[in-house]
């Protein structure tokens, strides 16, 4: 056996992988032996794209180089021997030149915080260079257009669909992709840098691009170590004799034979994708890599079908599939399904038979399984010492799980061509419609049929049925079904027996999440099916034609035939943007692209991780308790090879003496300890923290961790709001944050005409999903000092933390933020803790210490939104106007006050934006045994103006009467806002700065609605299974102006740096900011500023340099800091002014110059406050949602999304409309599909990408419009703008009141068949709760409507 250290190329240079650990995966080694950083680690799982390269490997044989995108964070390095990864850096970086990916993303305005963007440009490249390799074959294609690629608009959407961004909304970076693409029309992309609104889109004026480009290429050095490795060895040692790579199949057996291998400790891998899925729970030391074998990779076709290896991956498989000539519809099929499984850039690496294994082994919920399984596949395994067998797939799924020498060798898929009336069809149902999430429920379905002439249905010959992921342990065949359906003609009443026959085969498994949703879908794609067999069956056929905006009727995230019609989530993308530029104070008000946006591209930005790590770094992880409330005992670790790396444990003890146990500190409202000391008080708590000498050392030393708990002498933990009212378990809400009643409430009462007494609607909560998780780096210094490099909303904030906690003077302690990737409120209070934690183990060790929080543990300690009850009374006229509201709210706060007391006041002030007459409320803030939760974008009002909506459809459907109309019927009036809002609403002096109603009239009270609506209306009288909702949202929003600091320095050659206290968190601050200054010091200059812009640099935020720096938070910082810098700017000018006049006309270096000479203090430094008279101001918006909801699987597509907002005078318009989509896709998700659910003890159970959904590209409105006006001036407000980060996160409930029209509109259809929906009453009015996901939805639109409707439709035709 030959041995060597692994050697791969990085962007062109080689590297020798020794002395590596043999479990280091791609990632790490990048990240941490080369220089860099593009990869990041988003979530360790292969489901965000953050970590995405190319991956190239060299044929000798055939002189042929494949490449295709990878995630490195699944990759293992001892498996990439002799190959070469490039990463965003590769593709293009500043030294030599940015990439066209990389220039256009930055264009389009597609990076926000920035850390998903390499991953997007990895993505967006490989996609166009697999397209442009694709169109080279024969024979050869059309030629394209110069600058454009052969990809293709739909595929550019695809292209990033496994990719999350948690900031940007998608449309952006869909626009940078489409423009590649030949066939699109470029007038239809979105606001750009590259030609000004109402000038012709042309590809000239965008950064050429030619397929050619030598990048990515496979260096020659490399390819001659290969032509010289000659002869491999029969099996290559890698990785100081850790990794084995058999070159076939016997040498394999004879590693398993030789007994140098426990079982345990080594892993048997392809791709080790499946590590994704099922982590690794402890390290390995010996590898043993079976895609070398050429066997596993053969792949051969014959008359009888096609057998695939099984280490072929699944791009490959589908590649495959789909050449197959003929008429092999099943292949196709087959491979159209193959498609929405996981996402490009796994499936490129993932393989056929490694899926297949861990649905065997681990009873993975496999698409492939279920999918091959119907079409009646075979596959051949062998055992050490063993002959090979050839089983059906049936027979080896329900084998007992097969361990580690069991070798699955191929699989073979049955040719159906030469049979006479095949009809295959395969299904999904899952929260994202390309993929990249686990079914619900899986089906496919085969079935040899002949058509009866007499009764136009077919006769059913022999058929297979193929159900998983409902809850099994494998994909199953319903045999008692099939049996029943052979010699059947098909018919309702057949049908309607075969479906009360697979309610009894489809059986979730005890603690399957939705059981009773999941045997509904079975049932709809079986009715499905079998309906497309029967002739007459629905006598209300899908009107394709019948569509608003040119979609068509869908099944909003399920797949069938390849061949069927389009699917709504197939429509493009489109989407327009209205808003009005101003050269009043250029450069401020332009649409100038984000400050970094092509260093974000190329991945050269440094975010905290990213810093290199210093000599003698530490890594930390925390270990938490999964106990509710208990004492800790103790500590200790399982006999592992991951705890052999545990360096010490880090806990409560190691607090220095003079400190404090103190991990947050919201001002003014409470502390929250930093680790659990002697008792844990909710699942979650930190306890300790593992150091190791590596961050992966770290995290598998931390699940090693077994803690010992004793609840002697404890009370029960409360857990709920419920518990917390029966054990009077609250915090006490500060006088100055108490919202006030309005008016009398009993009076107004009296007064009603209709009252509801007994309204409910509960609202969950949702984990913030920044891409980067929480992070910090710590350095000890001298006399006691510390530095804390970490990714904090609040540096401020955290300097006192961790001062506190180490027991030193604050000026002790210097907290430096650079950038943050991604925050929506959860890098404030919840970053000190990591903060803190670093500073404690620094201090204590006197080394550096890093940590970087994996994606689950950061998922249970983040809190994130709160969740709450509401019940409401509410008193109406006739007329629909509103007289009175008594909410009764109970919040769910966790364990520590943090944020929470405010949450009220923000609640009740975004529900105000109605005229309630009198308004009453017994708001209740609860104490529990689970992790605080914390503020997250638009806290409170999120949820108040959603309580709004539900009161109000409420009332609308108890009137039968339009939602719209109780809405404008209750819209204030100058004099009720001032009523409702006092001091927020001085400013709105004349009906031109309350803009509301302007703004919701322009949506809702036009012809153009009223024309959407009956067509919706229209459309759902002649569909059955699809219904469509429209609906139009207001919302008002009050955001605080809190004093700001500001620096700006002029140096010697006249580049400017300033300091803010706000921090970059992708809300485009420091664009702004630069922005503002180049407009506050362009009296110097004769251009008015604009060619200062390029000598400006926003430098990072340092505690012990800009003191004073309060929150980044609350959606005003961005202004507020441009308002310090114009002060700063301001008294620069004065002085500068005598120097300008006396030298005339010169340009700003030598001006500066100048000035310099003549001593002239080139620094100032200024603390904005706001006017005493103005420290708040109203936000106005509304939008208008149409959706569709498929009645038989609960999935919804948003057809349209028409967004308003009154932005003011804009800083940045680029800026703000990003924040505008941001805010409203993120609050999409809150209100649809983020499902953050805990398990009995309050521990997070959806704490990764595959349980937790935020939306994706494919889950975004179809049609995406925004509008930003510019209302009235108003001197107070700076330079007459608003805020745009929070506000518009509250248009998204707009979709879910269009998923209750549209829910409502089937609960009418099958109100009349009987049963399911109760009385008229409940079939109009009902409780929708948030996030209303698919099962929810399917739910309430009724979880037997199909055997209801074959009851009906038997008894009629009988």
């Amino acid at each position: 056996m030959g041995e060597a250290a692994a050697v791969v190329a990085v962007n062109g240079e080689r590297y020798e992988a020794v002395g590596v650990d043999p479990s280091m995966t791609l990632l790490e080694f990048l990240r941490t032996r080369t220089p860099f950083r593009g990869p990041k680690l988003g979530c360790g799982e292969g489901g965000c794209g953050a970590c995405a390269v190319v991956v190239s490997k060299y044929d000798a044989a055939a002189d042929e180089v494949t490449s295709f995108s990878a995630s490195s964070c699944l990759t293992l390095l001892g498996s990439l021997h002799h190959c070469a990864v490039t990463t965003s850096e590769g593709i293009g970086n500043s030294r030599d030149g940015f990439h066209p990916v990389q220039r256009r993303l930055a264009g389009f305005h597609a990076s926000q915080c920035g850390f998903c963007t390499p991953g997007m440009c990895v993505s967006i490249f490989s996609a166009l260079a697999n397209a442009d390799r694709a169109a080279s074959a024969a024979p050869p294609p059309p030629p394209t257009p110069p600058g454009f690629s052969r990809l293709t608009a739909a595929d550019a959407e695809r292209a990033v669909s496994g990719n999350l961004c948690r900031c940007t909304g998608y449309r952006p970076i869909l626009d940078a992709c489409k423009s590649f693409a030949a066939d699109v029309d470029l007038e239809d992309l979105g606001l750009n840098s590259f030609w000004k609104k109402g000038e012709r889109a042309d590809i000239t004026k965008l950064p050429a691009y030619s397929c050619t480009a030598d990048v990515a290429t496979f260096p020659e050095f490399l390819k001659s170590e290969i032509r010289s490795s000659g002869g491999a060895p029969a099996v290559a040692v890698t990785g100081d004799g850790c990794w084995f790579h058999p070159r076939s199949i016997e040498e394999f057996h004879r590693l398993f034979e030789c007994n140098l291998f426990d079982e345990m400790s080594v892993k048997i891998v392809a791709s080790n994708t499946g590590s994704g899925v099922y982590k690794d729970q402890d390290l390995h030391d010996k590898y043993i890599n079976i895609s070398q074998i050429p066997e596993l990779s053969a792949i051969n076709r014959s008359s009888n079908g096609i057998e695939i290896g099984a280490a072929v991956s699944i791009s490959k498989a589908i590649e495959i599939l789909r050449s197959d000539g003929g008429d092999a519809v099943v292949f196709r099929k087959i491979a159209y399904h193959l498609g929405k499984v996981a996402s490009p850039f796994v499936r490129n690496t993932a393989t056929i038979g490694g899926n297949i294994i861990m649905a065997q082994r681990m009873s993975f919920p496999s698409d492939i399984a279920t999918v091959l399984l119907a079409a009646g596949s075979t596959v051949t395994i062998q055992q050490v010492a063993s002959k090979r067998m050839c089983l059906t797939l049936e027979e080896f799924l329900k084998q007992p799980p097969c361990d580690s020498r069991t070798l699955l060798i191929s699989i073979s898929i049955p040719d159906w061509c030469s049979y006479d009336g095949i009809t295959f069809e395969t299904f999904r149902a899952a929260p994202r419609p390309f993929g990249n999430a686990v079914s619900y429920v899986n089906s496919a379905f085969l079935a040899r049929s002949s058509l009866d002439a007499a009764s136009g249905s077919h006769l059913i010959e022999d058929v297979r049925l193929a159900f998983g992921a409902f809850g099994s342990e494998h994909a199953i065949r319903a045999s008692k079904v099939e049996e029943f359906l052979k010699g059947k003609l098909v018919s309702a009443s057949v049908i309607l027996e075969a479906v009360r026959l697979l309610k009894g085969v489809v059986s979730p498994a005890e603690g399957t999440t939705h059981p009773e949703y999941r045997v509904s879908l079975a049932v709809s794609y079986l009715f499905r099916f079998l309906s497309s067999l029967a002739n007459g069956l629905d006598d209300k056929p899908e009107n394709a034609n019948n569509v608003p905006n040119g979609s068509c009727t869908t099944n909003g995230t399920t797949n069938g035939s390849a061949e069927s019609t389009v699917d709504s989530f197939d429509l493009p993308i489109k989407s327009r943007q209205e808003m009005v530029f101003s050269d009043e104070y250029k450069p401020v008000g332009k649409p100038i692209k984000k400050v970094g946006a092509e260093l974000q591209a190329s991945g050269e930005a440094v975010y905290v991780d990213d810093i290199p790590a210093p000599k003698d770094c530490l890594y930390g992880a925390f270990i938490y308790s999964t106990h509710p409330h208990a004492h800790i005992k103790g500590v200790n670790f399982r006999s592992s090879l991951a705890s052999q790396k545990v360096i010490t444990v880090i806990t409560a003890k190691d607090i220095p003496t003079g400190g404090e146990n103190v991990g947050s500190c919201f001002p003014m409202l409470g502390d929250e300890a930093l680790f659990a000391d002697p008792v844990a008080e909710f699942a979650g708590q930190n306890i300790g923290v593992v150091i190791a000498e590596t961050q992966k050392y770290a995290y598998m030393a931390a699940r090693q961790a077994v803690i010992e708990y004793n609840t002697e002498n404890l009370q029960p933990p409360i857990l709920t709001v419920e518990d917390a009212v029966q054990h009077n378990s609250y915090f006490q809400v500060p006088p100055f944050l108490q919202p006030k009643p309005i008016g009398d409430f009993n009076q107004a009462m009296s007064e009603a005409d209709h009252k509801i007494i007994d309204g409910e609607v509960k609202l969950g909560s949702q984990y913030y999903f920044y891409m980067e998780t929480q992070t910090a780096l710590a350095f000890p210094d001298e006399d006691n000092c510390i530095t804390v490099y970490c990714s904090a909303q609040m540096p401020e904030v955290t300097q006192d933390i961790v001062a506190r906690c180490l027991g030193v003077p604050f000026h002790n302690v210097r907290i430096i933020t650079r950038r943050v990737g991604g925050g929506f409120g959860g890098k404030a209070m919840k970053a000190t803790h990591v903060a803190t934690a670093c500073a404690v183990a620094a201090f204590k060790l006197r080394r550096p210490v890093r940590m970087y929080l994996d994606r689950k543990t950061d998922m249970i300690m983040a809190g994130g939104r709160h969740p709450m009850k509401a019940k409401y009374s509410v008193g109406f006229k006739s007329d629909g106007k509103i007289t009175a509201l008594h909410l009764d709210l109970k919040i769910n706060a966790g364990i520590s006050p943090e944020f929470s007391p405010a949450i009220p006041y923000a609640i009740v002030g975004a529900l105000k934006k109605y005229s309630w007459g009198a308004l009453a409320f017994d708001i209740k803030v609860c104490k529990t045994n689970v992790s605080s939760k914390s503020a997250m974008r638009a806290p409170g009002d999120a949820q108040g103006s959603f309580i709004a909506e539900a009161i109000v459809e409420h009332v609308a459907s108890t009137l039968s009467v339009a939602t719209n109309t109780i809405r404008r019927k209750n819209l204030h009036d100058l004099e009720s806002l001032k009523v409702f809002f006092g001091d927020s609403a001085a400013g709105e002096a004349s009906t031109s700065s309350y803009s509301l109603v302007i703004i919701f009239d322009r949506l809702a009270s036009t012809p153009e609605y009223q024309r959407r609506a009956a067509m919706v209306e229209q459309f759902n009288g002649s569909s059955r299974w699809k219904k469509r909702g429209i609906s139009c949202v207001p919302i008002t929003y009050s955001v605080t102006l809190r004093p700001s600091p500001g620096k700006v320095s002029i140096l010697n050659d006249g580049s400017i740096a300033v300091e803010v206290g706000g921090v970059e968190i992708g809300q485009g601050l420091w664009t702004k900011v630069k922005q503002m200054t180049a407009f506050a010091l362009g009296q110097l200059c004769d251009d008015g500023g604009e060619g200062l812009l390029d000598n400006v640099r926003v430098i990072q935020a340092d505690t012990l340099s800009m003191i004073q720096g309060g929150w980044t938070a609350g959606s005003t910082t961005s202004e507020t800091s441009c308002e310090a810098v114009r002060k700063s700017c301001a008294a620069l000018v004065e002085r500068l002014k005598p120097i300008k006049e006396k030298a005339g006309t010169l340009p700003w270096k030598s001006f500066i110059a100048q000035a310099s000479m003549a001593s002239v203090k080139l620094t100032e430094h200024a603390y904005w406050t706001p006017d005493p008279t103005f420290t708040s101001y109203m936000n106005y918006g509304a939008a208008t949602s149409e959706v569709e909801v498929d009645v038989l699987t609960g999935a919804t597509t948003i057809l349209r999304s028409d967004l308003v907002y009154d932005c003011g005078q804009s800083l940045n318009p680029a800026v703000d409309l990003g924040q505008v989509e941001g805010a409203f896709v993120q609050g999409v998700g809150f209100f649809t599909n983020e499902e953050y659910a805990t398990n009995a003890d309050g521990l997070v159970i959806h704490d990764g990408t595959w349980t937790y959904k935020i939306p994706t590209v494919d889950t975004i409105p179809k049609q995406f419009n925004v509008e930003l006006i510019n209302t009235a001036r108003h001197h107070s407000r700076v330079l007459s703008s608003k805020a745009s980060g929070e506000p518009p996160l509250l248009l998204a409930s707009s979709v879910h009141c269009a998923m209750r029209e549209a829910i409502r509109a089937a609960r009418r259809e099958f109100a009349a068949v009987g049963g399911g929906t109760g009385g008229s009453d409940q079939v109009t009015s009902f409780q929708m709760d948030v996030p209303a996901t698919m099962p929810a939805v399917k739910e309430l639109c009724g979880l037997d409507v199909v055997e209801r409707y074959l009851e009906s439709f038997s008894a009629t035709t009988a």
